[in-house]
């Protein structure tokens, strides 16, 4: 353990964590656009950055370890200036959209220029432009609101392993992009979203929640039907009707993460073809009964195969959707009321 400083207060962290988790860990917010705790360290928005008493320089705290007896200010005057010129920067070579931006709300380079009280960009010249990627059916992407994070190089390269997109081009050209610089799309791209959960700015958007904006909607924390991981997210409900999924960064299961039926097909929930009632074929064809019928039926035509040909010519298959405990029942009904360890699990086939 080692003991220093930060703001003049006294804190005791681990050898070897950063001046940013270090304040963190003791109630002392450090602001930054690029840092992510479940990605490598990259130092690229230089918006963490703080003053080291006896230093000339000031360094970034997201990968500057802290040291034994140091003392560090994380908001003194030159910190605070050098942070205002940093955003102001930013600003002047990002559009001006605020108002009609789909990350209004939630954006993060929007949070720190209203913290630090910059308005506008003062730094006058050309700005990057590019043509906004929609061709997939997932996302959008706009590269003229890139800051040049890395956060979805990074999660793209280290939590999914795909390495769809990285830097290229150097100084005022540089942009983050596919392979041959194509628009995302299966052929390069796994579209997993999980570099949209990433993006602090309007970059990359999940289409299903364009148009919605965030304070219209009503977050409802869930567990996902899709599978037996039991990964949690918050459905965004609005006027009654989901609309998306975002996920929640202290789920304990999966974090961040979804795959790509938990982040995109929550539609099945106001598909007009989901079934709502038990359906019984009659003459046939499906027509909808009451669960008492259908219960009865099932009990009559099980107890007659098993009464016929014994309980081996019944086979039960059990849902990935369901609990372990929903399973459990499940087998323990087909093992001793049916007589069969004919029983297995729809995920294996």
């Amino acid at each position: 353990m080692i003991v220093f400083k930060i703001n003049g207060k006294e804190v005791t962290v681990k050898e070897g964590t950063s001046i940013l988790e270090a304040a963190r860990e003791n109630g002392v917010d450090i602001p930054t656009l690029c840092y992510d705790k479940e990605l490598s360290s990259f130092g690229g928005c230089r918006l963490c950055i703080v003053e080291i008493e006896g230093s000339k320089k000031l360094v970034a705290s997201c990968s500057e370890k802290a040291r034994e007896g140091m003392s560090v200010y994380t908001e003194s005057e030159r910190v605070v200036r050098a942070r205002k010129n940093i955003l102001d920067l930013l600003y002047s070579n990002h559009p001006n959209d605020c108002l009609t931006c789909e990350k209004a709300g939630e954006c993060g380079l929007q949070d720190l220029c209203y913290r630090y009280g910059v308005k506008y960009g003062s730094y006058k010249g050309e700005k990057k432009k590019y043509a906004i990627d929609s061709l997939n059916p997932v996302m959008e992407r706009d590269q003229s609101k890139c800051i040049l994070c890395g956060k979805c190089v990074r999660v793209c390269d280290e939590i999914q392993e795909t390495h769809a997109v990285d830097f290229t081009g150097r100084g005022f050209k540089s942009k983050v992009t596919t392979c041959f610089d194509d628009p995302i799309s299966y052929k390069n791209c796994r579209l997993c979203g999980q570099c949209i959960t990433a993006c602090p700015t309007g970059a990359l958007i999940n289409k299903q929640l364009k148009g919605i904006r965030p304070w219209e909607v009503k977050k409802v924390r869930t567990t996902c039907p899709f599978c037996g991981t039991g990964c949690n997210f918050d459905l965004n409900v609005k006027d009654g009707k989901v609309v998306g999924v975002t996920p929640d960064p202290e789920a304990p299961v999966n974090g961040k993460s979804l795959c790509v039926k938990g982040r995109y097909h929550t539609d099945f929930i106001n598909s007009p073809d989901r079934v709502t009632k038990p359906l019984i074929k009659k003459n046939g064809k499906f027509v909808e009964s009451e669960w008492s019928e259908a219960i009865g039926t099932v009990v009559g035509n099980l107890k007659g195969v098993k009464d016929k040909y014994g309980g081996d010519a019944i086979a039960g298959l059990s849902s990935a959707r369901c609990t372990n405990e929903d399973n459990f029942v499940y087998q323990k009904m087909m093992r001793v009321a049916l007589g069969t360890n004919n029983v297995d699990h729809c995920a294996r086939t």
